[in-house]
């Protein structure tokens, strides 16, 4: 439902909250992101309640949360941290980071960790920094499975003994109770391993007592920041106001502004049901949801409710080793070489495959042709539309770090050399943009869990606090 106002019904002029008012300040849409200065101290100067930020995400794949790694910057991250903590502990403002290092796994929660160990002692900063831990171990999943409390999600393969055992590392989705015991044991700074993305916003006011559907609505909006602005960004601060009946969101960028469409749209973000979007505990149901367009690029929401679940079930995460990676980038620019790219490539890849069967490697090879079908592969719906110029990604997985490269390296040197039905030249068919020319990518791995797992209390979250 859209309307059009003038103004919110319970402005009180006031910049500071009052208690029916709770102020988020979301300052990017990840941690590490970046945001101007400026527009943080504008945030700051509306005197916010809460500080809060989402620092990770699975769209970058299953690397991160394999390896340990964080695909965000350290010095970036630092930076973003530093204002944060210094505003929050300075004027006594709860400070909550969740999903840290990206995946939320102990190596990024303990990088993260240190991270803000380094800002307290380089700002002489004092506080209590409360750690959540989200690593479930496999004999708690593999119980779960055999007592039938675990569940797959649309289109996930049922959950295996063999496949729990094989996993690398497993997380679990913590809701907003978790992060509710760490402020309730006098954290000033509370930084969570993998969470539901708008749990690190709505925890402080649900325990406050503001209704959980507005809170958990407006965390899905905050935790990409500016992004659900117009025009959007991912480095840019917003502010969240959440009253007993609605909440508003604002840009602290004069250059941006929430409009009705745009805040709407990115509630439909990675959503396949429009209406219900479910999370720990429960589903954020939107039917009777109202957006309202405000004065001042400023929108604001209401109708959301939260209805929880029989059953509280919370979202794992686990990964698994593939192999080894190996690629190679290339561009081909010969129109008679381009006609017929895939007789050509299948081809190379039916003649590299002989050699490495007789050689006894177990290598896979993929071609990904940028210009043709690259993105979309066999779902490309025009794929008979061919650019004048296509780039070939050859990617090779394998047992061994060494034998991806024997393999990429085997089709890199066979494709250059092809003589293709037509050819003219007798030099090279690939232009090289880097040297060298093959690059190994180290260990690859592949989401092997992405299940439901019904849990009876929070104790799976265990939580550490330090005195910094």
């Amino acid at each position: 439902m859209v309307q059009e106002r003038g103004s919110r019904s319970n402005q009180t002029g006031d910049p500071r909250v009052s208690q029916s008012e709770f102020n988020i300040l979301a300052p990017t849409a990840i941690l590490g992101y970046g945001f101007p200065e400026s527009s943080f101290q504008k945030g700051i100067a509306r005197h916010p309640d809460l500080i809060a930020v989402d620092a990770g995400s699975t769209d970058p794949g299953p690397y991160y949360l394999g390896s340990g790694k964080s695909f965000t910057d350290r010095s970036m991250v630092k930076r973003d941290l530093r204002f944060m903590l210094r505003a929050g502990i300075q004027q006594q403002i709860p400070v909550i980071i969740g999903t840290a290092g990206g995946c939320g796994a102990e190596p990024h929660l303990h990088w993260c960790r240190d991270i803000i160990r380094e800002i307290a002692v380089e700002e002489q900063l004092s506080f209590k920094l409360g750690l959540i831990y989200a690593d479930v171990t496999k004999v708690v999943v593999g119980s779960a499975l055999a007592a039938g409390r675990i569940q797959g999600l649309d289109f996930v393969p049922d959950l295996t003994p063999s496949v729990i055992a094989e996993s690398t590392r497993i997380v679990a989705q913590m809701g907003v109770e978790p992060i509710m015991t760490a402020l309730d044991s006098g954290c000033q700074v509370v930084l969570a391993g993998r969470c539901y993305d708008p749990a690190v916003f709505a925890a402080r006011p649900i325990q406050l007592g503001f209704d959980p559907g507005l809170a958990v609505h407006l965390g899905k909006i905050l935790e990409c920041a500016a992004i659900a602005s117009v025009p959007g960004s991912g480095s840019d601060c917003v502010l969240g106001t959440l009253d007993n009946n609605s909440f508003v969101l604002e840009s602290l960028n004069d250059q941006r502004q929430f409009t009705i469409e745009s805040t709407a749209a990115h509630t439909l973000y990675e959503k396949s049901d429009p209406f219900h979007l479910p999370g720990p505990g429960g589903t954020l149901n939107l039917e009777n949801t109202t957006y309202t367009q405000l004065p001042g690029g400023r929108t604001q929401v209401s109708g959301s409710r939260f209805e929880p679940s029989d059953r509280y079930t919370v979202k794992l995460e686990g990964v698994h080793r593939t192999g080894y990676r190996s690629i190679s980038i290339a561009g081909i620019r010969d129109p008679v070489l381009i006609r017929q790219i895939d007789t050509v490539l299948s081809r190379v890849h039916t003649y590299v495959n002989g050699i490495i069967r007789d050689q006894h490697i177990a290598g896979q090879a993929f071609f990904h042709v940028y210009g043709k079908n690259g993105v979309m592969g066999e779902m490309e719906p025009t794929p008979d539309l061919v650019s004048h110029e296509l780039c070939l990604v050859t990617e090779v997985l394998a047992g061994t770090e060494k034998e991806a490269e024997t393999v990429c390296s085997l089709i890199r040197s066979t494709l250059l050399h092809y003589g293709y039905e037509g050819r003219i030249a007798t030099a090279g068919n690939l232009a090289f943009p880097f040297s060298p020319s093959d690059i190994s990518m180290g260990a690859a791995y592949a989401f092997s869990i992405y299940h439901l797992m019904e849990i009876d209390d929070q104790r799976l979250f265990r939580l550490e606090i330090l005195n910094l």
